[in-house]
C-alpha cells in the first residue's frame, strides 16, 4: 500500500466535506454529520463492561452492506429480499428509540441468477438525508428520493436505462449532497463516472469523467501528518501521510485473512474501531503505535467469505448509542458513560 492508494480511497469524499442541518447527535449520510468519519458526541464510555454492551433494540433485515444512517429520531437503512426466483430492494425505516418499522419502501429488481447465491450481496450504498428527503441507491442502480417522514416517492430514476452502466457491477459509492446536488459516483458511460442530479427534480445538472474510483472494504483515517488504514489482508497500519512510508503495523486488531475490515472513527481522544468479525475496539493511535483500551463483540458476522463469516458494513453512531447490522439483524446498543 503506498501513499496514492490511500487517500485515491477517500478522494471524493474527502473533497466534499460539508455540514448538514440536521439534529444535534445525528448521523445522516456516509461517514457521520461532517463526512469525516469523526463523533465527537462526549459522555462516551472509556471502557467497554466485560458482560458486553447493554442491546437498546433489535430488528431483523435482509442482505446488504450499507450502513445505517440516523435522523430525526429515526434510522433508515436497505436490504434486499431475495425469494428465487424475485427480487425485491427495500429501504426500511425504523424509530430510533425502540426500533419499531414505520415503514418501508420495496421495489422489484432484476437480479441475475448468481446474485441469489449466499456469496452475493445486497445494495451497497449508504442513504443519506436532506431537508427531510432520504436519498437511496440501490445495487443495479435504482435511485429513490423519498419522503423521510413518510416513505413516499418524491422522485426515482433508473440509471440503468439511462446511463450505460456494466451490468450488476454493485454501485459501492454512497450518494454526496453539496448545495442542491445530489452527486453520485456511478461508473457509468459516456464520460459518467461522476454524475450531479438537483436533489429536488432529479434532472443532470452535470456528468464526467470515464475512469472509476475503486475503494475497498475500509477507509483510511487522517490525522496530521498521519494516515491510519486495515489492508485487505487485516494488518493495521500508520503511514506517513506525505510519503506513503510504512511507520508501523499491528496484527492484533482483527483476522489476518483477505477480506478483512477495520472501520476507524475518532471519539474524543481516542479512535473506534468496527472489525469484520463484529468486534468493536476502543484504542489510542498515533505514530507512536496502537494501544487497545478496551474490546467488546457486538454483532454476529453473517456474510460468507473466503471460508468465514465476515460483517463488512460500518456501524452509525448517534445520540450515544452504535447501530450496527448484519444480514440478519440492526441493531442499537448504548454506549453512554455511567454518570
Amino acid at each position: 500500500m503506498n501513499c496514492r492508494s490511500v487517500f485515491q480511497t477517500t478522494a471524493l469524499g474527502w473533497s466534499l466535506l460539508l455540514p448538514i442541518a440536521v439534529q444535534a447527535g445525528d448521523w445522516p449520510q456516509w461517514r457521520g454529520p461532517n463526512r469525516d468519519g469523526a463523533w465527537n458526541e462526549t459522555g462516551i464510555m472509556e471502557s467497554f463492561p466485560p458482560g458486553g454492551l447493554k442491546i437498546s433494540w433489535r430488528a431483523p433485515v435482509g442482505r446488504g452492506w450499507s450502513s445505517p444512517v440516523v435522523a430525526q429520531g429515526r434510522v433508515y437503512i436497505t436490504d434486499v429480499e431475495l425469494v428465487g426466483p424475485t427480487a425485491r430492494e427495500r429501504v426500511l425505516c425504523f424509530a430510533e428509540a425502540t426500533g419499531k418499522l414505520l415503514w418501508s419502501h420495496r421495489y422489484a429488481v432484476d437480479y441475475p441468477d448468481w446474485a441469489f447465491d449466499p456469496n452475493a450481496g445486497g445494495p451497497r450504498a449508504t442513504p443519506i438525508i436532506r431537508d427531510g428527503k432520504l436519498f437511496t441507491l440501490g445495487a443495479l442502480d435504482h435511485l429513490f428520493c423519498l419522503d423521510a417522514v413518510r416513505g413516499e416517492v418524491v422522485w426515482q430514476k433508473n440509471l440503468a436505462k439511462e446511463y450505460q452502466v456494466k451490468e450488476f457491477t454493485g454501485i459501492t459509492a454512497s450518494p454526496l449532497i453539496e448545495d442542491e446536488l445530489l452527486i453520485l459516483q456511478i461508473c457509468a458511460k459516456p464520460a459518467a463516472c461522476v454524475v450531479a442530479f438537483d436533489k429536488n427534480s432529479g434532472k443532470e445538472a452535470w456528468k464526467a469523467l470515464d475512469d472509476s474510483f475503486l475503494s475497498n472494504t475500509s477507509t483510511a483515517l487522517l490525522r496530521g501528518e498521519h494516515a491510519f488504514s486495515a489492508k485487505t489482508s487485516g494488518e493495521l497500519v500508520c503511514l506517513e501521510a506525505g510519503t506513503g512510508k510504512e511507520v508501523w503495523q499491528t496484527n492484533t486488531v482483527t483476522s489476518l485473512k483477505n477480506g478483512s475490515s477495520i472501520h476507524l472513527t475518532p471519539n474524543g481522544d481516542s479512535v473506534l474501531l468496527f472489525t469484520d468479525q463484529g468486534n468493536l475496539i476502543r484504542a489510542r493511535l498515533s505514530s507512536a503505535g496502537y494501544r487497545e483500551l478496551s474490546r467488546v463483540h457486538l454483532l454476529d458476522p453473517t456474510y460468507p467469505f473466503n471460508g468465514r463469516n465476515v460483517v463488512w458494513p460500518p456501524p452509525a453512531y448517534a445520540h450515544r448509542h452504535v447501530f450496527a447490522r448484519n444480514d440478519k439483524e440492526l441493531i442499537c446498543a448504548l454506549l453512554a458513560a455511567e454518570p
